[in-house]
């Protein structure tokens, strides 16, 4: 995991997961809503390391359980990682290591440094966002409380970098 993104230049982010259905979208709506809560302006997306689901919009469980925690979903559509989105966005959060894996493979080296876990801005046993696609309702419900610990850290995080 590298952790040396200056976060005081952050200013856009991408969440990636294998198909962009579930977890990344999830991620996407989650750090939206934290980024609003702490007053930052940033560029928010998501992505999938795989395009089975492109252009599909998010699992409706996904979208189930966000919507009563008032996640917003709307206008988003699954889409695969180019190339480009190297150079684009300043950090690229993977849900867990097979998809952090195949970021660094597919990055230039020169840009590795953007990439970390989605989990990595709390401490604690849990590395993982664990995928729900084949699991029950407590499964979206998880991966939502596992994103708002670490996401809300990433929100503060990055105020304080930006205004220290």
């Amino acid at each position: 995991m590298n952790n040396n993104t200056n976060l005081a230049n952050v200013s856009s982010v991408l969440f990636v997961c294998m198909g962009n259905i579930c977890r990344s979208p999830t991620a996407e709506a989650v750090f939206k809503q934290q980024a609003k809560l702490h007053g930052l302006s940033l560029k928010i997306d998501s992505a999938g390391t795989i395009a089975f689901h492109q252009g599909n919009p998010p699992d409706s469980r996904s979208m189930a359980a966000g919507r009563k925690r008032g996640l917003d979903f709307s206008g988003m559509k699954a889409r695969q990682v180019i190339g480009s989105d190297f150079d684009t966005f300043d950090l690229i959060l993977a849900a867990d290591e097979a998809n952090l894996i195949d970021l660094n493979s597919r990055c230039p080296a020169h840009l590795q440094y953007k990439i970390r876990l989605i989990l990595s801005f709390v401490g604690g046993g849990v590395t993982e966002v664990p995928d729900p696609y084949y699991g029950g309702e407590l499964g979206f419900e998880l991966v939502i409380d596992l994103l708002e610990i670490s996401l809300t850290e990433l929100a503060k995080q990055l105020v304080l970098a930006k205004t220290g």
